[in-house]
Order: structure tokens, then sequence, then C-alpha cells
């Protein structure tokens, strides 16, 4: 309990110094300076989560993003964790923020397993043959990817699946509940025959759903989709009204949750919806984005997408519609509790990621071009 408190004084933010010569100002001059001062940054996500005990781990994937801070976890609660990958990419990589000590301890511990898990015959003998108490599938996409895993592993303790809040039926009914009905035509759709499939064998099973995720590393440009814009000064361009609601979740919360289900009874062939605790709207999400990155006050220009045609490109990260799911069952059977705020886990993705000039795409504004390029109409 000591060690939780000490890690929590030390993550706490603390304003800048410029707060306490309120009187050296003007009011005008002082409330523009004090507008785009941000907080005094200090990395957090890094405090212990208790598992059950030591278990045999498999991650499916776990070099990209999810995994990355899945597997670290799991290796500081003494797990043996093999990560099953076509060895494309590293299967380790220094975190910006993670010391070096840290680093070499992981990297000493982590276990690699290469091969395509399209290979179903590899997958079953390779498998079969290291035999594994859990796994985490951190990157299936269809259930014929999954049964040979399981046929493999026959005495498997639990498959802990990431799956999506994407598999949900649109509803004027919001937030979206576990309960509530899927949609089987969705671009999710293998995801649900997942699930599926992992209801019908009978094994241990649970599936995380999240909504939108966000964090250092991520290769879905969300947050960084704003952090070109507002780094070249641009303005933004918000489909509509920009009043849409929708939710994100910080990366590092998503892991936390998916080491509390690990040996939990009360996950047992459940599923969970996992993102953070408050809504957004487009507009605000921009406005998020500016504040976590010191920039001001951005421009917003809303448009009506029937306008234009983009061709293949995306004018925008986020599908433009409302867009939220309810994380209380989460919180009252796990106990989970998302530990970042908005503005506070996007500070953590542009310090960590952004900031330091890493990116996974480059800034591309030939749709925002179009957009800003013909005269709009308010909406």
């Amino acid at each position: 309990i000591m060690a939780r408190v000490v890690a929590l004084q030390q993550n706490q933010l603390s304003f800048s110094p410029l707060a306490s010569s309120l009187s050296d100002f003007s009011g005008t001059r002082l409330q523009t300076q004090l507008q785009f001062k941000r907080k005094l940054w200090q990395p957090k996500g890094s405090f212990h989560v208790s598992a059950s005990s030591t278990k045999k781990i498999l991650i499916m994937g776990g070099t990209r993003f999810i995994g990355v801070f899945l597997s670290r976890l799991l290796v500081k609660e003494g797990h043996q964790v093999t990560l099953f990958t076509r060895g494309k990419a590293p299967v380790t990589q220094q975190l910006p923020g993670e010391s070096d000590s840290d680093y070499a301890d992981f990297s000493s511990k982590i276990l690699h397993l290469k091969g395509d898990r399209k290979d179903f015959d590899f997958v079953k003998s390779s498998l079969s043959a290291q035999g594994f108490d859990v796994v985490y599938d951190i990157n299936g996409r269809e259930a014929d990817e999954v049964e040979p895993i399981l046929d493999a592993l026959p005495n498997l303790e639990q498959f802990i699946y990431c799956s999506s809040a994407g598999v949900y039926l649109k509803s004027d009914l919001l937030p979206h509940a576990e309960t509530d009905a899927v949609d089987p035509k969705s671009r999710h759709k293998g995801k649900l025959e997942t699930e599926s499939l992992l209801q019908s064998k009978g094994v241990n099973w649970t599936s995380i759903r999240p909504v939108y995720i966000y964090g250092p590393l991520n290769y879905n440009p969300v947050e960084e989709w704003f952090f070109h814009r507002l780094k070249a000064g641009r303005p933004i361009p918000i489909p509509s009204s920009g009043l849409q609601i929708t939710q994100l979740g910080h990366v590092k919360d998503l892991a936390r949750a998916f080491i509390q289900v690990l040996g939990n009874d009360k996950a047992s062939k459940q599923v969970f919806n996992i993102s953070g605790e408050k809504y957004v709207t487009f507009d605000g999400l921009a406005r998020a984005c500016a504040k976590a990155g010191g920039f001001p006050e951005p421009e917003l220009i809303h448009y009506n997408p029937k306008d234009f045609d983009f061709g293949k490109k995306k004018s925008f990260p986020f599908r433009d519609q409302h867009f939220f799911a309810s994380v209380e069952k989460a919180k009252s059977v796990l106990g989970f509790v998302p530990e970042f705020d908005l503005v506070e886990g996007l500070a953590d993705s542009y310090n960590l990621d952004f900031g330091r000039g890493t990116y996974r795409k480059e800034a591309d504004f030939s749709t925002d071009d179009i957009i800003l390029g013909k005269s709009l109409v308010g909406v």
C-alpha cells in the first residue's frame, strides 16, 4: 500500500510556477499565457498489478502496440512470456521513458516463437510441443486462426481475446453495453465469430472489447492525426457539427485490464468493454489534443462529408457517428478503474511519442486542402 501511495505521489502533475506570479501580469496578458501553459508532465502507467499465480503465457502478436505494454506487465508479474510473431519486427524495443535496466530485464526474460499464425500445421505442432497455460490473442481477426491454437492446447487454462466494440449494432440507445445486439455484417464480424467459437468449444475464455485505443506507439492515427495538424498550425477539419460523441481508452489502462482478467474466475466466459470513463465530442477531442501538446486553441472547420469525394482516402480518423460504450461491468466485476483521464492520457502519448519527433505516418493534408479550398457554409 505504501509503495502505491509513493507511486501516486511521484506521479502527481504539478502546475507551472507561472501561476504563483499572477500579480505580475495584467489580467488579459496572464489569461493568454496561462491558456496554453501545460502541466509539468511525468510518465505514468508503471505501477504494479497483481495476478493470481505464475503462468506460462503465449501472446499472439505483442511487438506493435497493445502487446508491448501487456508483455511488460506480465513479465513484471513473474510470468514466462512468449511472443508468437512472424519476426518481421524486433521482438523487443526500448520504450520512450523506459530505463536501461528495466529494458534489459525485460529483454532477458521475453521469449519468441517465430511463425505465421495462418500456417495452421506449424501452429499446432509448435504450440503443442511448447505447452502453454494461457493465451492472449491480441492480433486475431478470424475464427479459423484461433481453432488451431485450441486444438494444440487441450489443457489450456484460459484464452483471453482482444475483440472490439466495433462489433455492436449501430443504435440510438447509448452507451453500448455488453448485452447489446451485435452486427454480424460489421467489419469486425471475424471477432464475433471468434467469440462464438470460444463459447462453442467450452474453453475458459474472456473477451475484451476496446473502443478507440490511444497512447504511445499507436499505429492507428487517432491522436496523431490531430497532432500533425496542430504542429503545422493548420485548421482542423471536422465532419458535420463536431458534436458527435465518442470515447478513447489509453493503451496502458487496456493492458492493466488484460492483467485483471488473468486467472480471475469472475472473468470466465465473459465479455468486457474497456475504455476511458468519459465521453468526448469531436470538437472536444481536438481541443484536448491541443491542450495535451501545449498548442494554442485550434481553429475548427466543420464540413458536410457528402459534399466531397475523397476517393479511398479518409478525411477523418473516426467514424462519423456517436460511438461509445459503458465500462460499468468492468468496474464492478473486475475493479477496473482507468488511470488516465483524456487530456492526461493524450499528454502521455504526445510526450512519449509524437513530441519526440516519432510517429507512425507522415502528415498528409491532401483531404484537408480539398475541404479548405471549397467555400464552406456552417453546418
